[in-house]
């Protein structure tokens, strides 16, 4: 294991298209000991297997008139035109996350395929702030402008 200044270093050697092509990118901290021996409940992986069968449902039917595209990660540019319309609010997200951080094209359709993805995973049939938002924060490394 390395420290953050190591970590800096090798994050420092990977090119920024190469990380552009990677949807999603998290730090993931320790877990402290009392959170791993907590009983207490969380979602079960039952209900997450469900929702998930959901939403895969929903992405096999709003794709099926498109061969090859199975799931919003193979979405086009095109179909990201037609089926990750934006709420106003989230196209102003949007819109202060690529100024901010100097997004890329790449960047903002990844973005955008994955606010979809969180969107199916909620049962919500439009994009809202709160999907967007939630997608942002898995391109860390866009945030940490190593991207």
């Amino acid at each position: 294991m390395c420290g953050p200044l190591g970590v800096e270093r090798y994050l420092a050697r990977v090119s920024g298209p190469l990380l552009d092509r990677i949807d999603i990118h998290l730090e993931v901290p320790a877990v402290k000991y009392r959170a791993l021996a907590d009983q207490g409940g969380g979602e079960t992986s039952e209900a997450i297997r469900e929702r998930v069968d959901r939403a895969r449902a929903v992405q096999r039917e709003r794709f099926a008139a498109r061969p090859g595209v199975y799931a919003n990660a193979h979405m086009a540019a095109r179909d990201i035109r037609t089926f990750c319309r934006v709420s106003d609010g989230a196209d102003a997200l949007l819109r202060t996350a690529i100024t901010r951080l100097a997004l890329s094209a790449r960047a903002y359709h990844r973005i955008l395929k994955i606010a979809r993805t969180i969107a199916d995973l909620a049962g919500a049939a439009s994009l809202e702030s709160r999907h967007v938002s939630e997608a942002i924060q898995y391109r860390s490394l866009d945030r940490r402008g190593l991207a």
